[in-house]
């Protein structure tokens, strides 16, 4: 199956980024290649750094970009971004790109597992290693699966979702995506079918899970932020609330100064704000919506470094 992503807000992300021609930039989840085909219309006689984790992703950049000599492919996870950038430059970044969300690719690709549209083995691993989805649902305690479906899915109904998991697992495996889709829709009143897919928070909860998406974000984004240079940009496109909370207080913390109590006289903490906001969020608009509806949920925040 060929590579496709719909890159979103794309032309709103790269102009946030602030293309310098001959800078150094870094997309840090490249995927189909879309915005970084964008930063490369852009850059001159600078240097672009492509990650990603998941191989299919590395064999179609390797593919697409195999007549650009000013790209460079890195099959990791951006989580390792300090060691990956320090193999090329010790001077830092002038910008870095990070889009958080599932590739269309991986959705659409239904072995991969992640859509609960289409029957498949219930994977969702985006390196294709490690512990997959099924592992997670048939051997995990009620009480963790309880846990990860409520903190990562914020679904209410974590509790049935996870009791009914572990009572039909005991009849047999669930070992596609159908198959747990169908008892999660049995773990749900029916006015809550009405609000869309029932599976959809339960999917992300263990797609989050399965990749540790939100196990250390908030210390790779204070990373890609001590990578830049100063009046370099950091650009992050979230897609559901847990990780764009993470991004919203990094980025505050960023640009907060004194911390010192407002009865002090003078300010003893001596903290200055390290960045400044260029604007609050972007979302995408009507006509990208249309488009692409699965740019909803997208918000893109950046920050420069001062």
């Amino acid at each position: 199956m060929e590579f496709k992503h719909t890159p979103v807000l794309l032309r709103e992300t790269v102009d946030a980024l602030c293309v310098k021609e001959n800078g150094l930039y870094v997309d840090c989840t490249a995927g189909g290649g879309g915005h970084s085909f964008e930063i490369l219309k852009r850059l001159g006689n600078g240097l672009l750094i492509d990650i990603d984790r998941d191989p299919d992703a590395v064999l179609n950049l390797t593919e697409r970009f195999k007549d650009a000599k000013n790209v460079r492919i890195v099959h990791d996870n951006f989580f390792n971004i300090k060691n990956i950038l320090s193999s090329f430059t010790s001077s830092g970044a002038d910008g870095i790109l990070a889009d958080l969300g599932v590739s269309s690719f991986q959705i659409d690709n239904a072995e991969r597992g992640f859509s609960f549209h289409t029957d498949a083995p219930l994977d969702m691993r985006m390196s294709k290693e490690g512990l997959s989805a099924a592992d997670l649902v048939n051997t995990l305690p009620q009480s963790e699966l309880q846990r990860i479906i409520y903190a990562y899915g914020e679904e209410k109904f974590a509790p049935s979702i996870s009791r009914n998991i572990v009572k039909e697992r005991e009849k047999e495996p669930i070992t596609t995506t159908l198959r747990l889709a169908e008892i999660i829709s049995a773990s749900v009143p029916a006015y809550a079918r009405r609000d869309g897919h029932p599976a959809r928070k339960t999917f992300q909860a263990l797609r989050i899970e399965v990749n540790g998406e939100l196990r250390s974000l908030d210390k790779a984004v204070c990373d890609m932020f001590d990578l830049l240079k100063p009046g370099g940009r950091l650009a992050v496109i979230t897609f559901h609330s847990l990780e764009d909370r993470t991004v919203k207080k990094c980025f505050a913390d960023f640009c907060s100064g004194c911390t010192c109590p407002p009865d002090f006289p003078v300010c003893v903490c001596g903290k200055k704000p390290r960045g400044k906001l260029p604007f609050k969020v972007i979302t995408a608009g009507e006509e990208e919506l249309n488009e692409n509806p699965r740019c909803r949920s997208a918000k893109l925040r950046a920050i420069e470094k001062l």
